[in-house]
């Protein structure tokens, strides 16, 4: 199906929902699409699927499915006992897929993982990225991140409070 012209006509979130990552969706979330220059931003999604190996208990992976064709990706962990404060409640990684960027996709994936952790008694969620030209800092801000520090690679870690 070609998508040409949607980012003029927004989905309206009611048809947009999520499902557990599996095996019948990880092929297409290998293959969402980026806009030119992202990838300098992005891991590749098997890293940020890899966490599932390692911490099953704490980690939250989404697809964001519109009808039946995914268009994001999105992962989170969970662990009010890590170490770091900033991985008590993080957002590691969302990815929408270039065609549908600016249709709400991302926005929704993010409102969802809020309220997964309000379910789970976060009081927070973090994120930490790169910034940069053509980062995701303008996107992590319009859906109501804050910058609260920096790690000790020069990334930056913002919150948003819940």
């Amino acid at each position: 199906m070609t998508r040409v012209g949607f980012a003029d006509y927004p989905v309206p979130m009611a048809e947009l929902r999520l499902e557990e990552l599996s095996a019948s969706t990880i092929v297409a979330v290998n293959t969402l699409g980026l806009k030119p220059g992202q990838e300098q931003f992005l891991a590749p999604v098997s890293y940020g699927v890899a966490a599932t190996v390692v911490n099953p208990q704490t980690t939250w992976q989404r697809v964001v499915l519109d009808g039946d064709e995914v268009v994001g990706f999105v992962s989170a962990n969970f662990d009010p006992e890590a170490h770091e404060p900033h991985f008590r409640s993080v957002l590691w990684r969302i990815n929408v897929d270039a065609d549908d960027q600016g249709r709400g996709v991302g926005r929704y994936a993010v409102e969802q993982l809020i309220e997964e952790a309000r379910r789970r008694g976060m009081d927070h969620v973090d994120v930490i990225y790169e910034a940069g030209e053509g980062g995701p800092e303008a996107f992590f801000t319009r859906v109501g991140f804050t910058p609260s520090g920096e790690t000790e690679y020069g990334e930056v870690i913002a919150e948003v409070r819940i």
